[in-house]
């Protein structure tokens, strides 16, 4: 392996930007992402990355090397960077305005450029070559030519939610699941450069677990909050969200409200749950409950549950033993899956799957697929959703979806941004 420090350079966003304007003149594809919170850095970013439909039991493969520390943190090396859908498996398949994107893919990056908690960009590869100059002056001086984009969002439909809710809390009365996250989407169209929205979408919302790829097949662009595992060695973590307030709203509402209280520790029980399906014995423990953090647009309540895994445990194993995630699912998790597929009127895609990273050097992390913009063939999908517990109002649920979303149908184009500061200003 070797490591080369940069030194100070362009935001994220910049030198995205700059990657992907060099990954043009140079005809190769474009570079790959996952930037805010990953592998104790603000952002690991592959240069040009080629990506591809794979199978879903292949994603996140990855061969175990020892874990490398270095001075200047964690050593990410490369690895596979790509998603994994939502299984639902719903039997009416894809709703017409589905993005159609395959239900895993990534490729494999044997370079990083990584930005480290101080600030610092390093070189990074798991060969020998040194760091091209041309590679670097993207990183130091980032040359940014803003690029168009644009997406005409279209809402969802309101009554179809809250049939959905309103079954879910049928079958909550039942006893047949104890809480379920109902979801729905807004469908768009769009033009452009879907990598334009995401950057612009960092460098105003700088979510937690951010990641964008694109290829062949489409492009996903994560601005999720959520932390849906880690693996680095034998040590575990989930990070689940559930509980949400709007930004405007008194964060100490969170810790007062029984319902959220509530739909979190339920969410923690099911991580534990999943967990300890692959944990040594006596291992599971839950670091943090309740926390109160603030994401783009809204508050949320935060746990975290750790665990050590047994010897010889896999990434496949860990994914068999708690995908989907147990916050976009519900309890009892099977059941809840089953009953979602007759609720929700269209497949999942990407959202509430995963997007992330596995490192030969550094492990696995994996974000949970929220606040994700799915690009197909001129075509886009964002899902929004909630946990529905048995204090659950529909009306509130729907509100709940629409403040999930706010920050990411907020966003406007370098264009329109023109018009609404000349309006401000009393031009015409």
């Amino acid at each position: 392996m070797r490591m080369e420090r940069l030194g100070r350079g362009g935001t994220p966003a910049q030198v995205l930007a700059s990657l992907a304007e060099r990954a043009r003149n140079l005809g190769v594809p474009p570079p790959a992402a996952v930037t805010g919170d990953w592998f104790g850095s603000a952002a690991l970013i592959a240069p040009s990355l080629a990506t591809g439909a794979v199978d879903p039991s292949d994603a996140f493969a990855c061969p175990d090397i020892r874990e490398a520390r270095t001075p200047g943190g964690p050593a990410v090396g490369g690895g596979w960077i790509g998603y994994l859908a939502y299984p639902d498996g719903s039997a009416s398949g894809p709703s017409p305005e589905h993005s159609g994107l395959p239900a895993a893919a990534g490729g494999w990056t044997d370079t990083v450029l990584r930005l480290d908690a101080d600030g610092c960009w390093w070189y990074e590869t798991l060969g020998a070559a040194p760091c091209p100059s041309d590679l670097a002056a993207a990183v130091v001086e980032p040359r940014v030519r803003e690029r168009f984009w644009h997406i005409d969002w279209s809402p969802p439909h309101r009554e179809t939610h809250r049939r959905g809710v309103e079954q879910c809390l049928d079958a909550i009365r039942a006893g047949e699941v104890y809480q379920a996250c109902v979801c729905t989407r807004f469908t768009g169209t769009w033009t452009g450069d879907p990598l334009a929205f995401f950057t612009a979408a960092v460098a105003r919302t700088a979510p937690a677990r951010a990641a964008y790829l694109q290829g062949p097949w489409g492009a996903v662009a994560s601005l999720s909050p959520e932390l849906f595992v880690s693996r680095h060695g034998d040590a575990l973590r989930s990070s689940p969200i559930k509980g949400t307030l709007p930004l405007s709203a008194d964060p100490a509402l969170l810790r007062a409200s029984v319902k959220d209280v509530a739909e979190n520790i339920m969410i923690v029980d099911l991580v534990r749950n999943d967990l300890g399906r692959v944990a040594e014995t006596g291992s599971v423990t839950v670091e943090e409950l309740l926390a109160v953090r603030p994401a783009p647009g809204v508050w949320h309540l935060v746990s975290t549950v750790a665990a050590r895994s047994r010897p010889g445990v896999t990434t496949a194993d860990l994914l068999e033993a708690a995908f989907p995630p147990a916050s976009v699912t519900g309890c009892p998790k099977i059941r809840a899956r089953d009953l979602l597929r007759q609720w929700e009127p269209h497949s999942r895609g990407v959202y509430c799957g995963t997007v992330g990273m596995s490192s030969p050097l550094a492990g696995t992390e994996l974000n949970v697929a929220i606040r994700t913009v799915e690009f197909g063939a001129g075509t886009c999908v964002l899902g929004v959703g909630g946990g529905i517990t048995i204090d659950s109002d529909p009306d509130a649920e729907w509100q709940e979806c629409l403040d999930k979303a706010a920050s990411i149908l907020a966003l406007s184009t370098p264009r329109e941004r023109v018009r609404a500061d000349r309006t401000a200003a009393g031009c015409r």
